[in-house]
């Protein structure tokens, strides 16, 4: 598109704008509303049954707690780790950064199952890691690898792919601080941890409980590394609903209802970031 005599773009009317945002818009309709169209058809179908089932169901509400636990507990260790290995990255020239980003971001291609098992390997009870615990530090094995099967071992396992998502949305905003305001603090009397309590972290609020909000309601709404892992022996929503989901002889109005209720809470979990974020 070329430019106009004033150096500047020329502007797009609302049909062209329309045109080339039409092909994400029909996908999303598609592959968002349709099913979920579909899913909530199934919920009403039954009229309130669904959600009166689910709401005196006791094993839903543990479920509920446990998955809002290991949200904010997964999303907690990944923001810690992920801001610590972000503000490393921003000081580094470009090359390095982007080798270390793509390091980094290899996580994210794998699938739970090789998640699952790869943490199985290294802290199960034949661990590697657990056999080294064992022969130099006398760690008991077999306490040592059930906490991996635990909610607590699951916001481990969760933060493995979850640091990568923490960090490639923190770098960016990082390598275009202004760094000019620290070194300014530094110069009059101002502390390193002083500098980032008072001058950095303040700035960086917005992105960070938007990166929060968003591992928060992955970790909440996951369910293929934790079935691999722990079976369905954790009580969460998503492993209710996919036990739900495989049971032929399951109530379709209490499924599909606990699908739309799992969908709402994640949604709900980003709404807040986000709306936090801004506020901010």
């Amino acid at each position: 598109m070329g430019q106009n005599r004033a150096g500047t773009l020329p502007r797009t009317g609302a049909g062209t704008r329309a045109m080339l945002a039409s092909p994400g818009l029909l996908l999303f309709l598609l592959f968002f509303f349709v099913p979920l169209g579909f899913v909530l058809a199934e919920a009403l179908a039954g009229g309130t049954h669904g959600i009166r089932t689910i709401l005196a169901s006791r094993p839903f509400w543990t479920g509920l707690l446990n998955s809002l636990v290991l949200g904010v507990l997964a999303a907690a260790i990944s923001l810690g780790i992920g801001l610590a290995v972000a503000l490393r990255l921003a000081r580094m020239a470009e090359r390095p950064r982007l080798a270390w980003q793509f390091l980094i971001a290899l996580p994210l291609t794998f699938s739970g199952l090789i998640v699952a098992y790869g943490f199985i390997l290294a802290f199960g009870r034949a661990g590697f890691v657990t056999l080294l615990l064992e022969r130099f530090f006398g760690v008991d094995p077999v306490p040592f690898s059930q906490a991996v099967y635990s909610p607590y071992g699951l916001a481990f396992v969760y933060a493995y792919y979850l640091i990568p998502r923490v960090v490639m949305m923190l770098t960016p905003v990082l390598v275009n601080f202004d760094t000019a305001q620290l070194a300014a603090a530094e110069s009059l009397g101002a502390s390193r941890l002083r500098t980032l309590c008072d001058i950095l972290l303040p700035q960086l609020k917005a992105p960070m409980i938007s990166a929060f909000a968003l591992v928060a309601a992955v970790a909440i709404g996951a369910y293929g590394t934790a079935l691999a892992l722990v079976g369905t022996q954790v009580n969460i929503l998503p492993l209710q609903l996919f036990t739900m989901v495989s049971d032929a002889g399951s109530d379709f109005a209490v499924t599909a209802t606990l699908g739309l209720v799992l969908a709402a809470l994640c949604t709900l979990v980003m709404g807040l970031g986000e709306w936090a974020g801004k506020g901010r």
